[in-house]
């Protein structure tokens, strides 16, 4: 195998696919990615037997052929190289051949044919979504994904497709992020999945602003095809719990707040938060809302921003971080905040299909 490659093209595509490597495999292929240079150009494979990304280059090949190589140490070596173009080649032994003007390396591989099979899509409900789409879903749900194994079903994005709509729900049991997009897609491909943490995270790293993406669901995979790279994952097994029934039904009282004025004034009193209970006060009154934090062996902390609320006194307590993190992850300039009472859960809505539950904390006083 034979090929000559811009080095900024090869430490993208290598930066794209590595992360799916894991540092602590048995198998030592598992920490290789698989080079295949044909006519086209160059394709580039990593997995780790759960995800899997491939992704095709531009390059001038010589000679055809395969290998496998060490997918850290590489794209660390491409990245330190002098000059901007890559001569590369590799013998019978599956030894790798790097020159770039007056460095050399050669670099000790595995052969191709020990690398995992890359799944096989056969019966497959398949459609089109837009990339920015997907892109702004994600964004809005992922980080409520639970970070807890022991309730696994819970370690991924919940994906329904049905009734014309793209609903994405994650949770972690003390809170819940849902996005709903109207979708269109062929009839009889109605599918619910659960797609896993790191395909999640794979994902957003992968989508664009721009253009569409294909997306198939068999029962036990997922595949996303955008621009020049080609993702699959298996899917979590087991069935997502009803997360409709811990949605609050109509709220009593709604607080219109300026979404980075809130979430600054949290941060900030967050820092004096009792290390223990995790959580600060929200006194909502007369268009303002109070944001304070008591803790006995530091201090307390207090700040009063503009709100528009004319309801009765409430006084409730949340974990600061589970508030922020929609707040960071949203773009419009107001949210809503939903209320029934002292010990119900929140709601932060803002004026698209988006919602998020917060469950209150107990708090002495």
């Amino acid at each position: 195998m034979k090929f000559q490659i811009e080095k900024d093209v090869f430490q993208e595509a290598l930066n794209q696919v590595q992360h799916v490597v894991s540092t602590r495999t048995t198998l030592p292929i598992l920490s290789n990615v698989l080079i295949e240079a044909d006519e086209l150009g160059l394709q580039l494979s990593t997995t780790d037997l759960d995800v899997t990304i491939t992704m095709r280059v531009a390059a001038n090949v010589a000679e055809t052929g395969s290998v496998t190589l060490p997918a850290r140490r590489l794209a660390s070596i491409v990245r330190e190289l002098p000059t901007s173009e890559i001569n590369f080649e590799v013998n019978a032994d599956n030894a790798a051949s790097v020159k770039a003007g007056p460095s050399f390396f050669k670099i000790l591989g595995l052969p191709s044919s020990e690398f995992p099979t890359i799944g096989e899509f056969g019966e497959a409900k398949e459609f089109t979504i837009d990339q920015k789409l997907l892109k702004d879903a994600l964004r809005k749900t992922s980080y409520a994904i639970s970070t807890d194994e022991t309730r696994y079903v819970l370690n991924g994005v919940n994906c329904l497709i049905g009734e014309g709509l793209l609903t994405l729900v994650a949770t972690d049991g003390r809170r819940l992020a849902m996005v709903e997009q109207d979708l269109e897609f062929p009839a009889g491909n109605e599918t619910a999945a659960i797609i896993p943490t790191k395909a999640v995270n794979e994902l957003q790293r992968l989508v664009e602003d721009k253009g569409e993406m294909k997306v198939s669901f068999t029962d036990s995979q997922a595949s996303f095809e955008l621009n020049d790279s080609h993702l699959i994952t298996k899917l979590i097994e087991g069935n997502y719990p009803n997360f409709r029934q811990v949605i609050p039904g109509a709220a009593n009282h709604r607080v219109t707040v300026e979404r980075e004025t809130f979430l600054n004034a949290v941060k900030r009193v967050s820092l004096l938060a009792n290390e223990k209970t995790n959580s600060i006060k929200f006194a909502f009154e007369d268009n303002q809302l109070a944001i304070s934090a008591n803790s006995p062996e530091i201090g307390e902390a207090e700040e009063v921003i503009d709100v528009r609320y004319d309801g009765p006194r409430i006084v409730v307590a949340f974990n600061p971080e589970f508030v922020m993190a929609p707040l960071r992850n949203l773009d419009q300039d107001e949210v809503y905040v939903d209320l029934i009472d002292e010990s119900s859960p929140g709601v932060i809505k803002i004026d698209e299909p988006f919602l998020y539950v917060i469950m209150p904390m107990r708090v002495a006083g």
